[in-house]
């Protein structure tokens, strides 16, 4: 009888988990992101979301903050054996192109020990660092800048 419960409890977690799946589908197609556009693959930005023009960096607004991208960087390639980035960011090469030199914090493990080459977890750039972008703020808010970046 143990054996015919347990068959009964999996096949339910079976189809209830199926269904579950089938219903996520239909609600993810009607998806909206807050600045109106669907939200489906890899569709284009709206107008409302371009990438400034290059210029200098926007000012951090509080401590810890990765610096944002003040340039283009459509068609960078970023995979895990090249980093587009470190043409011009490395320490090697920054002052070459007027560049950020990369910073000593992504020369380090999970440890704090020192690293000849950047972090794994430090490598793809885009996972902290963003593109400077003219969007509008989403809802008004009364986020200030922190105290000592002013």
């Amino acid at each position: 009888m143990k054996k015919q419960t347990r068959k009964l409890a999996m096949t339910l977690v079976v189809a209830l988990s199926l269904g579950s799946f089938g219903n996520m589908a239909a609600f993810g197609q009607g998806v909206q992101s807050l600045r109106g556009a669907g939200i489906v693959g890899n569709d284009p930005a709206p107008a409302s979301f371009r990438v400034a023009p290059d210029g200098p960096p926007i000012p951090r607004d509080y401590v810890q903050q990765p610096p944002l991208i003040p340039h283009k960087i459509e068609g960078y390639e970023v995979t895990k054996n090249f980093n587009k980035c470190m043409d011009c960011h490395s320490w090697s090469r920054y002052q070459e192109f007027k560049a950020t030199k990369v910073s000593l914090t992504h020369f380090k493990d999970r440890d704090g020990g020192e690293l000849s080459n950047i972090s794994p977890r430090r490598y793809f750039c885009m996972q902290c660092h963003i593109p400077q972008t003219d969007a509008k703020p989403l809802i008004d808010n009364t986020f200030r800048r922190a105290e000592g970046l002013r």
